[in-house]
């Protein structure tokens, strides 16, 4: 456990010098080596001191080679949205592992460590995991990420509560978070057309979403992300992919996620980021977003 009480013990922080990501250690990067502009440097010194009311990012620090950008970012949004496609995008993009903790309770589930057979009980029961364990697992991955050089991160949907966000922030300085949304009707649509092949595990989605623009506001289009033939009458829906449920999911998250989108709000850290389609429609306005080129996919693209 002393992996927990390291992230807990948050009023010592300071002391926990051999952590690359801890609080004192991001706050005093140097700018110098980076092309900021004067005002996105004045906004970042603004973010370190100790101000009452944190500027809001309005640009972010762009090098050559994007592998060379210390990241330190989460990604938000509701269950369906692509949090965890545009992450790992961006973490082959940025040269920074994704870490979606629902992974590392998978991995922990299948390993043979004294936590396995806890988290095998409470997955079991229908129960959530634990604050504590979910944040044991995190600091444990970044902990082994530290000890292999790794320069930064993207968390994928962590943290969900005020409480995960407040012990995050006190542990390591979140640069930016992304919260991705897409309207009601159209994440209901991508759940119900989930599907997953039953023989290689493959994941597809029948949904051909064309959502009409009403009230100023944009149509949205996804084209389906449909399965090749040898996966086509293998495939199958998964058993809590039903209306009833994914509109009881959506309304959990929604009412859970207010409070942490307002906590990042509040320290100018939060970028709202509508997505206008499918992934060639989204993934350049996403890079454009935060300032991002994506040499291959602009050479695939011309190709």
């Amino acid at each position: 456990m002393a992996a927990l009480n390291r992230l807990l013990r948050v009023k010592e922080v300071s002391s926990l010098s051999s952590y690359s990501w801890v609080r004192t250690t991001c706050l005093r990067r140097d700018l110098s080596s980076t092309s900021v502009s004067e005002a996105a440097a004045a906004d970042l010194h603004r973010a370190t001191s100790s101000v009452s009311s944190p500027p809001i990012i309005r640009t972010f620090p762009v090098r050559q080679d994007p592998k060379e950008r210390n990241v330190q970012w989460v990604f938000l949004g509701c269950p369906g949205v692509g949090k965890g496609t545009y992450s790992s995008r961006l973490s082959n993009l940025l040269g920074v592992p994704h870490i979606a903790t629902g992974d590392l309770v998978r991995e922990a589930l299948s390993s043979s460590g004294p936590l396995s057979k806890q988290l095998a009980e409470i997955v079991n029961q229908g129960k959530l995991v634990s604050d504590e364990i979910i944040l044991n697992l995190l600091s444990q991955r970044l902990e082994a990420g530290e000890s292999k050089g790794e320069s930064g991160f993207i968390l994928d949907g962590f943290p969900r509560t005020i409480r995960q966000a407040e012990i995050l922030e006190d542990v390591t300085d979140i640069d930016l978070v992304v919260n991705l949304k897409l309207p009601e009707g159209v994440l209901l649509e991508k759940c119900l057309g989930r599907r997953i092949c039953s023989q290689c595990g493959g994941n597809f989605n029948v949904a051909n979403i064309d959502m009409k623009g009403e009230k100023g506001r944009p149509g949205i289009y996804m084209a389906p992300l449909l399965p090749p033939p040898h996966c086509a009458s293998k495939l199958i829906t998964r058993s809590d992919d039903t209306e009833e449920v994914v509109k009881e999911r959506l309304r959990v998250y929604d009412e859970m996620s207010q409070p942490v989108e307002e906590f990042y709000r509040s320290r100018g850290k939060l970028m709202e980021f509508d997505l206008p389609g499918g992934i060639p429609e989204s993934w350049p306005k996403l890079l454009q977003a935060l300032n991002l080129d994506d040499h291959d996919h602009k050479q695939s693209a011309a190709a």
